[in-house]
């Protein structure tokens, strides 16, 4: 009987589009990103937010577009920063055209809830005219009416009709370059509804667990819901809704990926949970690294182990690591192998270095390769 490989993720086949430069679909690889929280029609500190974003690895960012100042405004944005930017839209089909008007890379839009026949026509002919995108964007908390009726509750049935039903109406007017998400607050309603969508259509597929909660909460649950679905193969591209800085929006949307090898970017931190073996504090030295570390965008990985019970086995399998030794003394480990021995102080300082140096060898390789 053949075995499917453990770690082999088989993703769905999807058609590929593009946001702006990015491609999201196909073989591309699973995308990051947030959305921002200032008001749009401030585009000083909209800027400085979507600045903050893309240094925290994100790959494109999204902002709301409720009014005729956020459009406005749009255009400043997207000249001023280097992601592509998705324009959130909602009921007024001028805002879409607007926004396509202004440089956006993407509509996040219904098109089932912005007017009549005519005025999706218009928001298609804006999109393709200046090379947009869209996201068909269905919420299991805003569902037709008549969907309502049909169903008696949200469902992934419901949600999964709203997204084609949405998705007809632009094939209608020969326009396929978007992608689709089915969110709801309810992990196992939102997984059943991608799920059934998945198998419906070849579209890519934006994933996330909607209104998850504050960064704890809402990360655990989005790992949860997001992990299932992307070990299965379903999602294109994400973004883990927090209660919280969008930044960490991203923080948690690389971790999920990484942790199913699925996008590699930055250090990857292996480290125990402490115990009395510990021989120096692991979780402040863990805590001072991930904040030095955050500029290290070069994947790599680095294992931090308070003793020698599985400390060398851990190091063996990372680039980079430190294992607990008594009186003070504590092995790193280089490639795997063990290299030299460091005391307590001074220790942060030494791994940090260690770390960029390892950074700096690891894209100068990168950049002979490439050559």
């Amino acid at each position: 009987m053949s075995v499917r490989p453990y770690r082999d993720i088989i993703r769905r086949k999807s058609r590929q589009i593009m946001v702006g430069n990015v491609p999201v679909g196909g073989d591309a690889p699973i995308t990051v990103q947030s959305m921002t929280n200032t008001l749009t029609s401030d585009p000083v500190a909209t800027i400085k937010q979507i600045h903050a974003l893309e240094e925290a690895g994100a790959d494109m960012v999204r902002v709301s577009c409720p009014d005729e100042e956020s459009t406005k405004a749009l255009k400043e944005i997207v000249r001023e920063t280097t992601v592509p930017i998705i324009a959130d839209i909602h009921f007024h089909y001028r805002r879409g055209i607007e926004a396509a008007e202004a440089g956006a890379s993407c509509l996040r839009i219904n098109p089932g809830n912005i007017g009549t026949a005519d005025r999706v026509q218009e928001v298609v002919k804006a999109a393709l005219d200046y090379n947009c995108s869209m996201r068909i964007g269905v919420n299991a908390g805003s569902l037709e009416k008549e969907l309502l009726e049909k169903y008696g509750e949200p469902c992934p049935e419901a949600m999964v009709e709203s997204a084609l039903n949405h998705a007809r109406i632009l094939e209608d007017n020969d326009f396929t370059n978007f992608k689709i998400s089915v969110k709801a607050s309810d992990v196992f309603l939102s997984v059943a509804a991608y799920q059934g969508l998945a198998d419906a259509c070849d579209y890519p597929l934006h994933l996330g667990i909607t209104e998850a909660g504050g960064f704890t909460a809402g990360s655990v649950k989005s790992s949860i819901g997001l992990g299932m679905l992307l070990w299965s193969g379903i999602g294109d591209t994400l973004r883990v809704s927090l209660s919280a800085d969008p930044v960490e929006e991203i923080k948690v949307g690389y971790e999920i990926l990484k942790s199913l090898g699925l996008r590699h970017r930055g250090v990857t931190i292996i480290s125990c949970p402490s115990c009395a073996r510990q021989a120096f504090p692991v979780i402040k030295t863990v805590e001072k690294l991930e904040e030095r570390l955050e500029h290290i965008s070069t994947p790599m990985t680095l294992s931090i182990i308070g003793c020698v019970v599985n400390g060398p086995g851990e190091a063996r399998e990372t680039d980079i690591g430190l294992t607990g030794g008594g009186k003070g003394n504590h092995m790193v480990y280089l490639s795997g192998i063990t290299d030299h021995k460091i005391d307590t102080d001074g220790m942060v300082d030494h791994i940090v270095d260690l770390v960029e140096k390892k950074a700096e060898e690891i894209e100068a390789a990168n950049a002979v390769e490439a050559s």
